[in-house]
């Protein structure tokens, strides 16, 4: 995908991305790392491993949309204000192929930015000897949550 052509509403939004990045355990278990980052664009990485497959030996589906549902999340929050934290309000998940490969890449990419919802895309590829091989699309609805002590960017 290509990346969206937005300008963000915080000068600092790759930094308030990576903190929020560092402080999610569920990135952490999978071994998750972020890549490409830029206003409405964030890719996630991570490394095939035993403890993230299914029976098959493949990514499980709910890894791959776990990371998904990170990456579309993360593109939104680059567009957020400085007071803004980001929350998932919906997705839909299409798992197009077995995700098999020895490293997977998520792109999460916004559509429609808004001050209180954004709508986001996500595509999942498996890499195997550097071919990419598109595995899942995500569909996917973030909600601004502002005011609340309790969820912080």
């Amino acid at each position: 995908m290509s990346l969206p052509p937005f300008e963000p509403r915080c000068a600092d939004y790759a930094d308030r991305v990576h903190d929020s990045f560092a402080r999610q355990g569920a990135m952490q278990t999978l071994g998750a790392r972020l890549g490409l980052m830029a206003p409405g664009a964030v890719d996630i990485e991570l490394e095939w491993a035993p403890g993230l497959t299914q029976q098959h030996g493949f990514l499980h589906a709910g890894m791959v949309a776990t990371a998904l549902d990170s990456a579309c999340g993360y593109a939104g929050f680059t567009l957020m204000g400085a007071d803004a934290a980001v929350l998932t309000i919906e997705f839909k998940i299409n798992l197009l192929a077995p995700a098999r490969g020895e490293r997977f890449r998520m792109e999460g990419r916004v559509i429609k930015p808004g001050r209180t919802i954004t709508v986001c895309e996500g595509r999942a590829f498996a890499v195997e000897a550097s071919q990419e091989k598109l595995v899942a699309t995500m569909g996917c609805t973030l909600m601004a949550v502002t005011g609340r002590d309790a969820i912080q960017g």
